[in-house]
């Protein structure tokens, strides 16, 4: 088998197995789309004849085609090397191209894109801005791509827009402008009781996994957004972050300068080498619990809109952002 057929295979291994649910040809080709990869659907379908025949497919009828355990064996034991830490090498290298300056208000910034039909976003724009009002959202600035627009490897294809929320990772770029080196240890579901972190019920670390942790808890359907805007008693996206104890008064001090540009992601910062919400830290360092940039999208896909999703996406300039209350206005006028 050539090297060009074998990572075909792969990629649309990888795509059913993300998905945990039987997928149609045409909405695996969708999604290879959105990951940059050129192909059709009639190829896809060829392929996932060939792996029907070699047990890494089943087809359940109308339903399309799931993977088999033969599968995932096959996603989980190719490229070993290639998958393992590159999230970790991904935010590294996204870090240090983005060049956002905090006090000139201009640059680039990491951002998340998500795919979603405007018919659909349109009837969900509340609950998208009660996310961003009750403080769960990376700041309070998001983005529009028409059609056409590209980001990183996501092209936004006809018929739907790119949504672009701010990716956390954006504060490991500022920080490291300033000096101060972050450790980006996990993401997770964090629980909220009364609108206060309680705990982290679910975790992923980055350096174990070649997909976004909130990725995989959006698309599981473990999140609860909608209790978390209505109750205050849900789970959502966050990712704990470590740095020096010396830089604490500095990184406080820029979560401050943050805030007013609309890049504020702190939730907490805890003290050096100090337990944060029972997350043991290492000595002379200080641990920080940072809001996931996917959280005000990932309620879409919570209340059954189909969307695609996937952070650290590329980067956007910083002057291409807009405050979430435009959003509906600058949607309805698409």
């Amino acid at each position: 088998m050539s090297e060009k057929i074998k990572k075909k295979q792969l990629a649309i291994l990888s795509v059913l197995k993300v998905a945990e649910k039987p997928l149609s040809s045409k909405r695996i080709t969708e999604e290879l789309t959105a990951l940059g990869q050129d192909i059709s659907q009639r190829t896809v379908r060829l392929y996932l004849q060939k792996m029907d025949a070699e047990g890494l497919t089943q087809s359940v009828g109308k339903r399309g085609r799931k993977i088999t355990e033969l599968g995932l064996t096959e996603v989980d034991s190719s490229r070993i090397i290639d998958r393992v830490g590159f999230l970790s090498a991904k935010i590294d290298q996204i870090t240090y191209r983005m060049n956002f300056d905090l006090m000139a208000q201009s640059g680039t910034v990491v951002v998340n894109i998500t795919l979603v039909e405007p018919e659909q976003l349109k009837k969900c724009i509340h609950m998208i801005s009660k996310v961003f009002q009750y403080g769960y959202a990376m700041g309070h600035l998001v983005t529009i791509l028409e059609p056409g627009e590209r980001s990183g490897h996501i092209t936004v294809p006809q018929g739907m827009v790119g949504i672009g929320t701010v990716c956390s990772i954006t504060l490991n770029g500022v920080l490291l402008k300033y000096g101060i080196p972050t450790n980006s240890r996990f993401g997770g579901l964090l629980e909220l009781r009364e609108r206060k972190p309680i705990r982290f019920v679910e975790i992923i670390t980055y350096d174990g996994t070649s997909i976004d942790p909130l990725e995989i808890f959006i698309r599981s359907g473990m999140t609860n957004y909608v209790g978390a805007i209505q109750s205050g008693n849900g789970r959502i996206g966050a990712s704990f972050r470590e740095f020096p104890a010396e830089s604490r008064g500095l990184v406080e001090e820029l979560a401050y300068k943050l805030e007013k540009v609309g890049l504020g992601g702190f939730m907490s910062i805890g003290h050096a080498g100090q337990t944060l919400l029972e997350i043991p830290v290492s000595e002379g360092r200080v641990g920080a619990i940072v809001i996931g940039g996917l959280n005000p999208v990932a309620i879409l896909e919570e209340t059954g809109v189909r969307v695609y999703s996937r952070a650290l996406a590329g980067l956007i300039e910083y002057n291409k952002f807009f405050r979430f209350e435009e959003l509906e206005d600058r949607i309805m006028a698409l």
